[in-house]
């Protein structure tokens, strides 16, 4: 014996023994160690054989492992096995693109319909998609088993039809769909059966599978009841289950799509084929027949008497009428027995017909489709019985036929293979059927066709039929006539045995055929499922046409067949059937030997070991096996000679290369090593290249760092030696050298200073004797003098001196008098003087600042209607305005006079005193010609002003007028005044001149007028003049001396005035404005202006003020009025009509504003003394540290301030929910915990704006209101109302941060580009923000962004990470000490800082860290900033130490630095640069680049333009079409090469392009979202249009003139690169293209998303959701989505187009502070359903999906929808290590499980978290323990309620909640979870879902998916039915509303069907969980 015999082999061309022992015995051997799979041979051209023996019993060799075993593996690789044939179909398919068909052939028992099975089961696995098209496959064998297949004496399972099943495929090769031709039903076994055997399986499944209601309708009883049941006289097989059969079969049903109405009309019909079957006849002498029936004539719905009759008569047509026969009982019979065949067998070609209907997918009408298939051929095995009929003659024709399809691909083509290509071969002898085949029906006068011949006789019967057989085929070897003329049996040689056939009935079973009655009967009948499987005959009743016999449509069938498998490339698969007794490890040898022999196996092995099966042509082979050469030469000519070397091949013919199956193997083999070895060292260059250029780049990065290094640390050791060195040395030199020089400068300088000293003194000395010599002569001259005049004076002259004495003294007190008289008439004189002032001013109003006329709008509510509103008594003499002025020192001002300051500066011959005629020149010099005539005209303005020039007369009429600056006056002061009633004064003098004309020149006119002026009117008009002007502008430097020193002699009452304004003026500064109408009577009175201020509570408070106030005294002045404390940000607004503006807390003077509401008064007709402006004090802009604990009172004025921004529309929420918890907060901080309707009221009066009013009803908002406010949380913990007060604030600070900003306009001289060079700075607490003049945002910058700011002028630099900026503004100085302030707060407050250096200490008191690096700040008073070190702790190791502040910078922070601005702080000023480079560029230095267009990419990409002759007609030299240009008309052609020929797909994809645009017009309006469907729909479908969209719309875009039609384009392709990138041949110029128009707004985003698109490699599927598109159109690239929670809570969170829905839930998780985002998901919830989103999915792709199946649906198109973020994986959840995800998500999900009662818990358990969840609700207050028994149902689940009355319960749970004193509501929370925890149900994903699977199951079951599996538990009882583990799920797929799960073994394993709506959320978590098992995640 060989060695190969003894333990057998996988290959039986291997054995050694190559005879028919040798094949018995290696099948022997196998079969003994439990393998049953043999292969005869490999992978050929003439098909593989597999050879499969029938164990019997289940073996473990169909799990799931073994399919995934034998997937991509080629055969000879595993063990022989069904699956290894059904992979090699599948591969072979897909590889050689042709269909592959299997012929699994045997006899009956065999099990062939179990292979069959088997392989669908691989094909539906290896396809992957788990769709329902491959369950409906699959579930179709149920059925048709149902139906086709019964127990026989040697098979339980017996296929009494034969089946092809063509799989369908697509291109990726996913089953797409199957169709199933079905062949020769054996109709007769329905009405007899052999002993021992069944009817078909359907009749005993469904008595005893369906239920008995259903049973009692129709009649139905047990199988042993009904005739056609018994024949057999058995009823039950050992190996079947019916009822579980018959939930199979209802499950497959529901699968397939047959509807309930349809299964019950089967089995309506099913039943009344048993009971016909139970009708009988009775007769005497044939005639007389008695018809008997019982209650059978309802399930056939026909009359009984028609039944009656057309099964007891026969009509027939005579050439006159119509004679009725009647037939005997056999007749009857027989006639019955016939139309119950005819019932079944039609009923069985329906059932085929349906199922194909739901399996078989149309192919397209597109002529290029190719569809790949795979053929099953699962048919009847050779048959021979004791007695054989007419149905095992044409099963064992049709195996005739397979054997010689066998024959002829394993024998004669190879053999005449060779013989064509002269192949030297030794014939091989085998077993030719031919000779059977050409008797049976292939040459004239067949049996078939001599068959067909006598069933064409009406007198036809089976001994004629016999008699003509045994004439024509009596004489040959194959045909065995009968012993004798009597006998019916005539035989047939087949190539399996003879067979001996009993001719009784041949005819009448081939005719098939129904009486006239009996269809009449059934086009009468009522149903409709009768009516529809005799279809055929009932339309053809009336014609006259022979109808086909059996056996010729069984020949025309089989030979559609045989062609079908002639053009596919075959693979056998031999059952073999090892004993009649179907008993596993029983081996049959004579049978298995029969069967091996008949098969021709021998001669196939023999064949294949000794022949060629593998061919290849040169090229194929070259081109497979050329990696196999040692070099490069490919050329076949040369190659040919070589081939030898590569392997042993035994023939090369001219055309083929021929080699065995063991060479093509090996050379296989050694083909896989070569290209691993080659793709090895592919990998090994690319990887080498790889690690090369990055060791380059780190081997330049570590020069760059050594060089550096170097240098440093040789600088810090030159610095730190030589340095010190040098400096020390140097230092004594200079210290020598400047002592040196000390001691020469100190001897020059005293040598010197001697000298001018004695020099000094010498000069003084001759001059004081000088003077004492002349002093002296002239004393002595003097008293010569004297004495001689003494010595000739006579007495009476002395007399005469005396009297001239005395009369000089009289007139001196005289003088003195008059003097005195003088003073007493002054004091009378200015009691007139004031009356005069009193009569200059009379034209002004008595009026209070800020009162006039009707307050702005938006602010009437603050003053009260129908009277003025009465500020707060303020005693404005007592309150100081600002602080104390120190006076000037008069005594240095004795030396600064006018008439000096005169005489320095005045011109020609211009005097310091009063003159009354004009001047020639101005007093002082002027360069200017312009400034010399100004101050003409200001010399002649205050002469007239002055009364010393008279007015011009005045033309009549004029004087109404009143126009500004008029030229004329009356001659006198009162005629004036009366006239200028309407005119502002400071006009009238000509203040409007002060920007033109030198200050100083005014005020020298005014002074030099005022200079001895004797005219007392004149006089104190210039005094009054002067005092105005004062308070408008100071003078210079040059004059304010000799200005102070002039006031100081002014008259009672203006000197100290006007000293006091010229304070004023020249601390505050020049003013913008001339003067108010306050100003003017503030001069009357000599006393401060009172302005009234209104706060945001109502109060108004006035307060003093005078020209030069600023909104900062004021501010100041009114934060001690009211005790603020927290004085930053309060801000003064004025306010006039509709506009409001602030004035800020600055240095803006308030006089100003209040002149210029007059001016715009005046301007709109009104009168400028009654200008309705006001002045309010609010928060303008909050500090980034701002907290409202630290001043009740500033929270109070911002809270009141809110509450009246919501009445008037000021602040807007974005929800309404905000509106209404605001206003709730404010009901509670106005009334407490009081609820009254009049209370919530006011509140809805006072919060809510009337536009949403009007949207809703008042009421409504009542209710809102009031819900919320008893629902409110403060409400229960009695929370303060300053609490509630500082969370209004905190939320509009957080809410409107843009609101509360400072705003300043700017223009950019350099820095970073940006889309616009003009636009507003707004800062506030969040950052630096540039908006455009539509508040668009052009740029943001956080303050930790900023790195400090410096001012030029009217210019401020802003310094920044990305990038300097260097702005032009007015306010250039506010904003950058704005910004200073915010940067040093945040920097003192900060506990962030990042390292500036590298710090390694070995010293674990210090910190080490690296450069760039986060360093958190830890304040400790041992280490402080002052000594230069702090404490701090690193991030990144998470050590603390102390750190050097000179190694760090302070980030101004209070949060932590992303990671965006910690990236940048690591890069040097030139990284940054070239990093924002990409999207910014200087606009100050940058040139603008021409737009990029795709001309130079069309002349390679794009076709050639069409030539249009009637154009070029019309015009001869127009230029040609240029396609890459924007054209208002649909192109006919595509712009791409490759696409040519797509005329109607381009058209679709142009036209919706061009109408988005707004180029082409359009009568039908579409939305945007069905254009932009129509654009990007079909290519998110096919990947070759996406250039062609991104062409056509940058084309559109391309010299396009049209603005709106542009900036649609932009909206188009800002969409377009969100979805999918182009290809690598259009991205570089799509770039391009965007970079070269960057100044447009969506260019840059644009970059972005194309670059993001790029990134993440997966395009989009679907085309933009409605929010991307809304967003966009509103010119928007921020799109924001809500997001709930399971408690109720919501957030609105950032999404964009490339967010997938992990990307979200890790968003969502950072934001909410959770420990972990695994297990989280989001959830879409519906109207009707929540559907889990998949994790790697996009977030718009998951909202488009539910869109487009509400369209399909037929749903409103705005179907509204909710996404949740909740827990989705249950597994790890331990309660109370993460307490925020405990709250917002594991009690809200796990609470309503538990009160739906989806957990088993004991009473106590009940009891106990009843308690718990009162506490959660209620906490400790136990007054509500009487609402227990009305809220039961939130306390206990719902199917416990009635377990103990209500009074039982509440009792319990009162107890219960006093053991669980001390808890929180938290802590009861956390309690709950842990108790619910601990049961096995924790955390399962429940379903309700309804089963037809499995009768020992309810219906209704709840399946929970958790970690150990699928459960299966029972709703009420919740036992757990069953469970099955992941692992052990072999098959799954779904459908609309179905889920199929196979558990265990392909063949046997357990099925469950599923029945719910909810099927996407069910597969979702089925998977996840599965694949997270799978990865060891849980």
């Amino acid at each position: 014996m060989h060695p190969t015999s003894v333990n057998g082999v996988d290959d039986m061309i291997r054995l050694g023994d190559l005879n028919e022992a040798g094949l018995l015995r290696n099948l022997l051997v196998r079969h003994k160690d439990g393998i049953i799979y043999v292969r005869s041979c490999g992978d050929t051209y003439t098909g593989s054989i597999l050879v499969a023996v029938n164990p019997y019993q289940l073996l473990p060799l169909y799990t799931t492992e073994q399919v995934h075993l034998y997937t991509d593996r080629r055969l000879g690789e595993l063990p022989p096995h069904v699956f290894a044939i059904a992979d090699s179909c599948f591969f072979n398919m897909r590889r050689n693109k042709k269909d592959q068909c299997c012929v699994i052939s045997g006899e009956s028992g065999a099990g062939k319909t179990e292979s069959t099975k088997l392989m669908l089961q691989f094909l539906a696995a290896v396809s992957g998609q788990h769709s329902w098209i491959e369950q409906q496959i699959l579930e179709a064998n149920p059925i048709l088993e149902a139906f086709g297949n019964a127990k026989t004496i040697r098979n339980d399972n017996s296929s009494r039809f034969g089946k092809y099943i063509d799989i369908n495929f697509t291109k990726g090769g996913a089953i797409e769909g199957a169709k199933i031709e079905q062949y020769l039903l054996e109709k007769s076994r329905v009405c007899r059966q052999a002993p021992e055997e069944r009817n078909y399986h359907i009749f005993y499944c469904m008595l005893m599978g369906m239920p008995a209601e259903q049973k009692k309708i129709l009649s139905l009883g047990n199988a042993s009841e009904y005739n056609y049941l018994t024949m057999g006289n058995c009823t039950s097989c050992d190996g079947r289950d019916d009822i579980k059969e018959y939930a199979h079969f209802r499950s497959a049903m529901k699968i397939l799509m047959f509807s309930e109405n349809d299964s019950w009309e089967i089995n309506k019909l099913l039943a009344a084929i048993l009971h016909l079957g139970n009708v009988h006849f009775e007769g005497q002498d044939q005639e007389g027949e008695v018809y008997i029936f019982e209650d059978q004539d309802q399930r056939g719905e026909v009359d009984p008497k028609a039944l009656e009759k057309s099964l007891t008569q026969r009509s027939f047509m005579t050439s006159r009428e119509s004679v009725t026969k009647p037939l005997t009982s056999a007749q009857a019979m027989d006639g019955k027995d016939a139309f119950v065949k005819a019932i079944y067998g039609r009923l069985f070609v329906w059932v085929v017909e349906k199922i194909n209907k739901a399996v078989f997918k149309p192919p397209p009408e597109d002529t290029k489709y190719v569809r790949q298939s795979i053929g099953l051929l699962d048919i009847f095995g050779f048959e021979n019985f004791n007695k054989n009929s007419f149905e095992q003659l044409c099963i064992n024709f049709a195996n005739e036929q397979l054997q010689q399809f066998f024959v002829k691909h394993v024998f004669k083509l190879e053999q005449d293979e060779y013989t064509r290509e002269n192949i030297v071969w030794k014939h091989i002898e085998y077993n030719d059927n031919q000779r059977t085949l050409d008797v049976l029906a292939s040459k004239s006068l067949n049996i078939l066709a001599l068959i067909d011949e006598e069933s064409n006789f009406p007198k036809g019967t089976d001994t004629t039929m016999i008699n003509k057989m045994n004439q024509v085929h009596g004489k040959g070897d194959v045909y065995i006539p009968p012993k004798n003329n009597h006998d019916t049996q005539f035989g047939i040689q087949h190539f399996a045995g003879v067979v001996h056939y009993d001719s009784k009935g041949f005819l009448e079973k081939n005719r098939d055929a129904l009486s006239a009655d009996l269809i009449q009967l059934v086009e009468k009948s009522s149903n409709k499922m009768l009516k529809q499987a005799f279809q055929n005959e009932l339309s053809s009743n009336h014609e006259i046409k022979r109808a086909p016999t059996l056996s010729g449509q069984f020949r025309q069938s089989l030979d559609a067949l045989m062609k079908t498998l002639t053009v596919c490339q075959p693979y056998f698969i031999r059952c073999i059937k090892p004993n009649d007794f179907k008993k596993p490890m029983l081996f049959d040898r004579d049978l298995c030997m029969r069967q091996l022999r008949y098969s021709g196996m021998m001669e196939t092995i023999r064949i294949r070991k000794a022949g060629y099966p593998i061919r290849y042509t040169f090229d194929e082979f070259l081109e497979r096996y050329r990696v196999l050469l040692k070099s490069s030469l490919c050329d076949p000519k040369v190659v040919r000679r070589n081939v030898v070397v590569i392997v042993v091949v035994h023939c090369i013919t001219a055309t083929l290369l021929h080699l065995v199956d063991f060479h093509d193997t090996m050379l296989e083999l050694e083909r896989m090593k070569e290209l691993n070895e080659k793709a090895l060292l592919i990998q090994r260059v690319l990887r080498g290249y790889k690690h090369r250029r990055q060791f380059l780049r780190q081997k330049s990065s570590a020069l760059v760092i050594q060089k550096n290094w170097r240098g440093y640390k040789g600088r810090k050791l030159y610095r730190l030696g030589f340095a010190r060195l040098q400096a020390k040395a140097r230092a004594r030199q200079l210290q020598h050298h400047y002592q040196q020089k000390r001691v020469a400068a100190v001897r020059l300088q005293a040598q010197t200073r001697g000298y001018l000293a004695r020099k000094e003194w010498q000069r003084k000395r001759q001059a004081v004797i000088l003077l004492q010599a002349n002093s002296r002569g002239m004393l002595a001259r003097k008293h010569a003098k004297k004495m001689k005049r003494d010595m000739f004076l006579s007495a009476k002259e002395r007399r005469e001196e005396e009297l001239a004495a005395l009369e000089r003294q009289r007139r001196l007190d005289q003088v003195l008098r008059q003097k005195k008289e003088k003073e007493a008439s002054t004091q009378s004189e200015s009691i007139t003087a004031q009356e005069m002032v009193d009569d200059i001013f009379g034209f002004l109003p008595n009026m209070v600042g800020g009162q006039e006329g009707q307050a702005p709008v938006g602010f009437k509510d603050l003053e009260k209607q129908g009277e003025r509103t009465r500020p707060e008594e303020v005693d404005l003499d007592d309150l100081p305005m600002v602080e104390d002025i120190p006076e000037e020192d008069y005594d240095d001002l004795d030396e600064y006079s006018f008439s000096k300051f005169a005489s320095m500066y005045f011109q020609g011959a211009a005097t310091p005193t009063h003159i009354r005629q004009r001047l020639r020149q101005p007093l002082l010099y002027h360069e200017d010609e312009g400034d010399v005539v100004a101050s003409m005209t200001v010399w002649w303005i205050i002469l007239r002003f002055m009364g010393d020039l008279p007015e011009p007369k005045l033309v009549q009429g004029q004087a109404a007028r009143g126009l500004r600056g008029s030229n004329m006056a009356n001659s006198s002061l009162d005629q004036d005044l009366v006239l200028r009633q309407d005119r502002r004064l400071s006009h009238m003098v000509g203040l409007d001149q002060v920007c033109i004309t030198g200050i100083n020149e005014i005020y020298c006119q005014i002074c030099k007028q005022l200079q001895e002026n004797g005219n007392r009117s004149s006089f104190y008009r210039g005094w009054i003049l002067l005092s105005i002007c004062l308070g408008i502008f100071p003078p210079t430097e040059r004059f304010i001396k000799f200005l102070q020193s002039f006031i100081r002699f002014g008259p009672m009452g203006y000197a100290p005035y006007c000293a006091k304004r010229l304070r004023r003026t020249v601390a505050n500064g020049v003013r913008g404005e001339p003067p108010s109408w306050l100003e003017l009577e503030a001069t009357k009175s000599k006393k401060p202006i009172a302005v009234s201020v209104t706060l945001m509570d109502g109060r108004t408070i006035s307060l003093p003020v005078d020209s030069s106030s600023t909104s900062k005294e004021i501010c100041q002045l009114l934060s001690e009025k009211v005790s603020l404390k927290d004085t930053f940000g309060f801000s003064l607004y004025m306010a006039l009509y509709e506009k409001v503006w602030s004035l800020g807390s600055g240095r803006e003077h308030v006089m100003d504003a209040i002149s210029q509401c007059e001016q715009e008064v005046k301007r709109k007709g009104g009168q400028e003394q009654h200008a309705p402006w006001r002045l309010y004090y609010r928060k303008e802009i909050f500090t980034p540290w701002h907290d409202c604990k630290e001043d009740s009172v500033s929270t109070d004025l911002i809270y009141r301030q809110i509450i009246r921004g919501l009445r008037y529309g000021e602040y807007k929420c974005d929800k309404d929910d905000d509106i209404v918890q605001l206003s709730a907060k404010h009901f509670y901080i106005q009334y407490g915990s009081d609820c009254g309707l009049d209370n919530a009221k006011t509140v809805v009066q006072d919060c809510i704006n009337s536009s949403l009013l009007e949207a809703k009803t008042q009421d409504k908002w009542l209710q809102m209101v009031s819900t919320a406010h008893a629902q409110g949380p403060y409400i229960n913990s009695r929370q303060k109302a300053a609490g509630v007060k500082a969370e209004v604030v905190d939320y509009a600070r957080q809410t409107w941060p843009m609101l509360f900003s400072r705003f300043f306009e700017a223009a950019k001289l350099s820095g970073p580009a940006l889309p616009k060079n003009k636009f507003i700075v707004a800062i506030n607490w969040t950052g630096i923000t540039f908006l455009d003049e539509k508040e668009r945002r052009l740029l943001q910058l956080s303050y930790p962004e900023v790195t400090g700011g410096k001012t030029f002028g009217q210019s401020v630099s802003l310094l920044t990470l990305k990038g300097d900026f260097s702005l032009n503004a007015v306010m250039a100085g506010n904003i950058a000490e704005l910004v200073h302030m915010f940067l040093g707060g945040l920097r003192e407050r900060s506990q962030y800082a990042v390292a500036l250096q590298e710090v390694n200490q070995d010293d674990p008191t210090f910190l080490s860290f690296k450069k760039g690096e986060l360093i958190v700040l830890i304040k400790d008073d041992e280490l402080t900033v002052g000594r230069g070190w702090i404490k701090g702790k690193n991030e990144r190791t998470g050590k603390t130490g102390a750190v050097p502040t000179d190694a760090i910078l302070v980030l101004p922070t209070l949060t932590k630095p992303t990671n965006e601005v910690m990236s940048l702080l690591n890069l040097s000023p030139d990284q940054r640069k070239s990093i924002m480079a990409a999207n910014q560029k200087e606009t100050g230095t940058v040139e603008r680049v021409a737009p990029v267009t795709l001309k130079e990419f069309s002349y390679e990409y794009f076709r050639q333009p069409i030539k249009d002759v009637n154009r070029q007609v019309i015009s001869k030299n127009v230029a040609p079409e240029r396609l890459w240009v924007n054209s208002r008309e649909p192109i006919k052609q595509p712009l791409l090469k490759k696409l040519a020929g797509n005329f109607e797909l381009i058209l679709d994809l142009c036209v919706p392009i061009l109408k988005y645009m707004g180029d082409y017009p359009t009568k039908q309006i579409q939305s945007p979202v069905e254009l932009t469907d129509q654009i990007f729909g079909p290519a998110t479908k096919d990947e070759a249009l996406r250039d062609e969209i991104y062409c056509q719309i940058m084309k559109q875009m391309t010299s396009n003139n049209n603005r709106f039609s542009l900036e649609q384009g932009w909206q188009l392709l800002w969409l377009c690169c969100g979805l999918f990138p182009p290809s690598q041949s259009l991205l570089k110029h799509t770039q391009r293209f965007l970079e070269s128009r960057r100044r447009e707004p969506l260019a840059p985003d644009c970059l972005q998303r194309l670059q993001g698109s790029l990134r993440y490699m997966k395009p989009r599927k679907l085309p933009p959701h409605q929010v991307e598109i809304d967003a966009i159109q509103q010119n928007s690239t921020q799109i924001f989505h809500k997001v709930h929670f399971p408690n109720d809570m919501e957030e609105i969170f950032e999404v964009n187009t490339s967010t997938r829905i992990r990307d979200l839930c890790q968003t969502i998780s950072t934001k909410l502070q959770l420990v972990s985002s695994d297990g989280f998901s989001i959830f879409v919830k519906t109207p009707d359903k929540v559907l889990s989103l998949n994790d790697s999915d996009y977030f718009f792709d998951s909202l488009r999906q539910i869109t487009d199946w509400s369209k399909k649906a037929k749903r409103p198109m705005n179907m509204s929808y909710q996404v949740f973020f909740m827990r989705k994986l249950w597994f790890n959840v331990s309660p109370g290590r993460d307490l925020e995800a405990d709250l917002i998500f594991h009690y809200p999900q796990e609470l309503p499980k538990y009160l739906r009662g989806y957990h088993r818990c004991t009473k106590e358990d009940m009891v106990n978290i009843g308690a718990l969840l009162f506490r959660v609700k209620f906490n400790n207050d136990k007054s509500q323990f009487v609402m227990i028994p009305k809220m039961l149902k939130d306390l206990v689940p719902n199917d416990m309620l009635k377990a103990m009355s209500a009074t039982d319960w509440q009792k319990n749970i009162v107890a219960a909640y006093n053991k669980q004193a001390s808890m929180t509501s938290e802590e009861a929370i956390l309690a709950f979870l842990k108790v619910v925890c601990r049961w096995p149900t924790f955390g399962c994903a429940f379903f309700e879902v309804k089963q037809t699977s499995d009768p020992n199951f309810p219906d209704i079951v709840r399946i929970a998916i958790s970690k150990q599996g699928v459960s299966i538990i029972h709703p009420k009882t919740k036992d757990v039915l069953a469970t099955h583990p992941f692992n052990r799920i072999a098959n799954w797929c779904s459908g609309s509303t179905y889920f199929h799960i196979t558990v265990g073994n392909l063949v046997k394993g357990n099925k469950i069907l599923c029945e719910t709506s909810l099927v996407k959320t069910f597969i979702t978590v089925f998977l996840f969980v599965s694949h997270c098992i799978k990865l060891h995640i849980i």
